[in-house]
């Protein structure tokens, strides 16, 4: 129902305009609020319509002209409101200019109101029902079932009937005799080649048998020297100054210095989804294939690569799974409660999905995303419907795996709620193997309306809140896929899978929802940028453009584009190393796109102290801009015309560099819309002062300015969620603010105060009024000297992040830190000066990650019965004084990946496999063990 959500929205925006810009609607207002109406009763009839485009030409022709409709319909609206607030060919100091033009722009709106009116009769004739949602409750009862579904916290991968693929290429690894050096896991997609990998690189046994471990996404966007860099990288460890090193490199040299490594070094390599020989010729300088102890493992949907690379390897093949399995995995994702003793499967559940199941033909990502999708579906009815659908369309035996698959996948986009689909066609803008930052894409989803202002209006939650639910959804139906975890278990970043994404492509290109020019996007998949696009573009169907741009660009859209004024979103992905010569070529982007919500410019490097051109306070409506990286130094008065402005990500290249300063005028203050500032990490300003403090819709401020702001400003923003300060020099003057009982910040979950210096500060920082005036922190962090941590009941109960750097105590820590009931990461780098340090029985419940750096004075560790029982990954760094890990040690059965580095060689002696402290670690799967030099 993606054009009943284009219509949602342009009956939301057309309120919002009604409110926003009434000053510039007087006149037209009326009509305005008419055309709205039309919309709304057009919208009556569109999910009857929807459903029924695939059986009438003329029923798919009337759903192309209703979005166009919807899309001219804030077009004359927007363009207009711009106009008046510049005074641009309105003539709003000659009345009868204003006259003339307001008969105009009325004239239009009645136009679009009749073609409105004439359809929307059209649809009745046709016999399509109306339909209600009476007071969106079809909307409550979705985000209620929403809200049920577990989303983010705990993300695993569903491993069923690889037991015997895992232990036949396990073993081959593990085998000293054979001289295989490379083992190739080979594949249709969907097939489970990825899974299998996955679970063969964190195998106990592999772990232990190897000294280094490094995991490539290759994909159809091969780029040698991000993978020679990220290989690297992870078999070396290296401390920043190895790691700038690295990355000032030449190729030569880089390939040289990742050989050398797999051949000191026992190594496993997996280099994932690998599609040509072309691509090893390319990558395989930097990797041995004899000579070595290493091995590398490949996945590959070509079978052929394996004779290209070394006709020695051994090669598998995964079967698909038979049905007893197949069941198993389907049951694991569409009965998520299956294991709950009081739950049972009723017999209907039981017939319908084994009949579906079998038509998935035992490909692993049909049957995860058929899960995924009835796993939402409450009653026998609905299994029926989908039932009825999968054998329509996937009955015999002539029908080849690959078509079944795209069958079930097409099902699950069908199935979507209209609010999701946006969101998911939204993805199809990203590169391929691409993580996609969750904070950054929620952003860009409320900046484009996916999300319902009326939401927030109605409940007491963000829209942000909603749009992670939305992203929630999207995983649990296995649409999604999660990339990176945060330390406490919340998800980072999300990708998708080729295949998905190759569905997300074709149905955006479908749908007219986005258009991509340039780059490898446009592979032999499918060719998004079409030869379809220039007209479709002049009628304004392109709302969403992505640019893919090389490392030197002269021009950031390219010369042959035509320019299209209604874009509303304009997104550039690049090579790292972008750069343009000057910012002259963007003045077109902000004369010519003048009705922009979405402009990211991240990354796109200019020279040294270039400025951002001032025709940026054109863009009026912008809402989601991001310079992040870009060394533009100088910003213009200009910005604050943007007063729609939500998200503004400043941030700078480096802590400390000569792009760390940009000069920002004053005039934040303006934009009173924001809700997520970034700042860089230093701001000049010619008048020395930032007026931030009327922002009150900020949940997100980094970076802020301590010195061309009062810090006792912050207290009046009341909905600040997260929060940065990198001046220690007002550290202490924050923590006094909070110091009076009606001085709270109750929204903030996330605090740091984190220094960009070199060293640890020496201000002293009173930890117990921090946690006192921010009683929801879920993070805290804080660099510099505290002399007491306050007591175990005064830390917020749901706190689950800490680190103390540079603090400095005197009294052991651990007592304290050990009562907190949600604790789950530590990081304490110079936190403790004492000679003894203590983990009191049953102490950290929760505590999955320690790491302890720098603890110069410490020669005794203790850790007591039962402390730390969920303790996942330890790490050990410059405590140069302890002799060995605690006795308890052995005891954390918990304990998966133990890190030791830069300590003395009589550690590692002890620790090795002859030596008489190793019975404390042998049951830790991960041992890296690093020793100072």
């Amino acid at each position: 129902m993606l054009v009943e959500a284009v219509v949602s929205f342009a009956v939301e925006r057309l309120g919002d305009l009604l409110i926003q810009e009434a000053r510039f609607l007087n006149g037209v207002s009326d009509e305005v609020k008419k055309m709205k109406n039309e919309l709304k009763r057009m919208q009556c009839f569109l999910r009857d319509a929807e459903r029924k485009q695939d059986e009438s030409e003329t029923i798919k022709n009337w759903i192309s002209e209703i979005r166009k409709l919807a899309y001219d319909a804030e077009d004359v609206i927007e363009i207009y409101a711009i106009k008046a607030a510049f005074g641009i060919n309105v003539g709003t100091k000659n009345p009868f200019y204003r006259s003339k033009n307001l008969h105009k722009v009325g004239s239009e709106i009645i136009s679009i109101n009749s073609r409105i009116t004439d359809l929307t009769r059209s649809l009745q004739t046709y016999g399509l029902t109306a339909t209600r949602d009476n007071g969106n409750s079809r909307f409550a009862f979705e985000m209620q079932r929403q809200l049920r579904w577990s989303y983010s916290h705990i993300v695993e991968e569903f491993i069923v009937g690889l037991d015997e693929d895992i232990g036949k290429v396990v073993g081959w690894l593990l085998n000293q005799d054979q001289q295989c050096r490379v083992v190739y896991i080979c594949g249709m997609g969907g097939l489970g080649k990825t899974t299998l990998a996955k679970s063969i690189y964190h195998y106990n046994a592999i772990r232990r048998h190897f000294e280094g471990f490094a995991w490539a996404y290759i994909s159809q966007q091969c780029k040698k020297r991000d993978v020679w860099e990220g290989i690297l990288l992870k078999l070396t460890s290296p401390s920043k100054e190895e790691r700038d090193e690295i990355m000032k490199m030449r190729d030569e040299e880089l390939a040289k210095k990742l050989y050398k490594v797999q051949q000191e070094k026992k190594c496993l390599i997996i280099l994932d989804d690998i599609w040509s020989n072309d691509d090893w010729d390319i990558l395989s300088p930097a990797f041995p294939l004899e000579n070595t102890r290493s091995k590398i493992v490949f996945t590959s949907r070509n079978k052929g690569i394996s004779l290209h690379v070394d006709s020695k390897g051994l090669l598998h093949e995964p079967s698909c799974l038979n049905a007893e399995d197949s069941w198993v995995l389907f049951q694991k994702k569409a009965f998520p409660r299956k294991y709950d003793p009081e739950f049972s499967i009723f017999d209907d559940f039981e017939r319908l999905g084994k009949e579906m199941v079998a038509k998935c033909a035992g490909l692993p990502l049909a049957i995860i995303v058929l899960g995924g999708l009835l796993a939402t579906k409450d009653t026998v009815g609905e299994w029926e419907t989908i039932h009825r659908y999968i054998s329509s369309y996937l009955i015999g035996g002539e029908i080849n795996e690959r078509r079944r698959l795209a069958e079930v996948l097409d099902l699950s986009y069908q199935d979507l709620p209209g609010e999701l689909k946006p969101c998911f066609l939204y993805l199809s803008q990203f590169p391929e193997d691409s993580e996609i930052p969750k904070n950054k894409l929620i952003q860009l989803w409320v900046a484009e309306g996916v999300v319902s202002s009326q939401y927030e209006i109605e409940r007491d939650e963000t829209m942000e809140d909603l749009a992670e639910s939305y992203l929630g959804n999207l995983i649990s139906r296995c649409m999604v896929q999660v990339g990176q975890m945060g330390s406490t278990g919340r998800i980072k970043t999300c990708r998708l899978h080729d295949l998905m994404r190759d569905l997300c492509l074709s149905k955006a290109k479908k749908e007219h929802f986005l258009y991509i020019i340039g780059g490898s996007q446009q592979n032999n998949t499918i060719d998004v940028a079409s030869s379809s696009y220039p007209s479709e573009r002049q009628s304004g169907e392109v709302r969403r453009l992505a640019v893919f741009l090389d490392q030197h660009v002269h021009q950031l859209i390219p010369r042959n584009e035509q320019m299209n004024q209604y874009l509303r979103s304009l997104v550039f992905f690049h090579d790292k190393k972008c750069r343009v010569e000057n910012w002259e070529p963007i003045k077109g982007i902000f004369k010519n796109f003048i009705l922009l919500r979405i402009l990211d410019l991240e990354g796109i490097k200019g020279l040294k102290g270039q400025s951002l051109p001032k025709e940026v306070g054109n863009l009026l409506f912008l809402k989601f801009l991001s310079l992040k990286r870009t060394r533009i130094q100088t910003l213009p008065a200009s910005l604050g015309n943007l007063e729609n402005l939500q998200s503004l990500n400043l941030q700078t290249i480096n802590k400390v560099s000569w792009d760390s300063t940009v000069e920002i005028p004053n005039v934040i203050w303006k934009l009173t819309q924001l809700r997520h500032l970034y700042l860089p990490n230093w701001c000049g300003n010619v008048a020395n002062n930032l007026k931030l403090e009327n922002l009150t819709n900020l949940q997100t401020l980094v970076n802020f300015p301590a010195s061309k702001c009062d810090v006792k400003d912050l207290l009046k923003l009341k909905k600040l969620r997260k929060l940065v300060l990198n001046d220690p020099r007002h550290f202490q003057k924050f923590s006094e603010s909070l110091s009076h009982p009606n001085k709270r910040l109750n929204c903030l979950q996330s605090l740091s105060l984190r220094t960009d210096m070199l060293s640890f500060p020496d201000n002293v920082v009173d930890v117990e009024k921090l946690v006192g005036g921010c009683p929801s922190l879920h993070k805290l962090q804080v660099e510099g000297r505290v002399e007491r941590l306050p007591e175990a009941p005064l830390f917020p109960p749901q706190l689950s992040k800490l680190t103390l750097w540079g603090c400095r105590l005197v009294e052991d820590p651990m007592v304290t830190l050990g009562k907190l009931p949600n604790l789950k990461f530590l990081s304490g780098w110079e936190m403790f000066v004492g000679e003894k340090m203590v983990c009191s029985q049953n102490g950290f419940p929760q505590l999955k990650v320690l790491i302890l750096r720098g603890l110069p004075n410490l020669v005794e560790w203790t850790i007591e019965n039962q402390a730390m029982s969920s303790l996942h990954r330890l790490s050990i760094s410059d405590c140069n004084k302890l002799k060995t890990v605690p006795d308890g040690l052995k005891f954390v059965a918990s304990l998966q990946e133990l890190e030791i580095r830069w300590m003395p060689k009589s550690f590692k002696t002890r620790l090795g496999t002859a030596g008489e402290d190793y019975h404390k670690v042998q049951h830790s799967s991960n041992r890296s063990l690093c020793f100072r030099r």
